[in-house]
């Protein structure tokens, strides 16, 4: 998980949203337009976003394919320490 989370946040392009993402999550589950909203920015880019971090098991979804919310994996949380970790050296 640690490779995973340092590839998603500070070695490539993009990590600043997915960390955007990630903090909006932390304060409670969201369906991805909702996402959008909150951090202001469009919709199939926060999908694009949405993808890897799956992919990659910080985030996990509901059934609902309509409206779908997004959860932070128990996985990422035992890592969370690693994540601002992260954070505080790309910032």
């Amino acid at each position: 998980m640690e490779q995973a989370l340092w590839y998603l946040f500070a070695g490539t392009r993009g990590g600043e949203t997915r960390a955007r993402i990630v903090r909006t999550l932390s304060e409670r589950p969201r369906n991805a337009n909702q996402i959008a909203e909150a951090i202001e920015m469009d919709y199939n880019t926060v999908r694009h976003h949405l993808d890897m971090l799956t992919e990659h098991d910080v985030l996990e979804s509901g059934e609902n394919e309509y409206g779908k919310l997004y959860f932070l994996t128990d996985r990422f949380e035992q890592h969370r320490e690693e994540f601002e970790t992260i954070l505080d050296e790309v910032e």
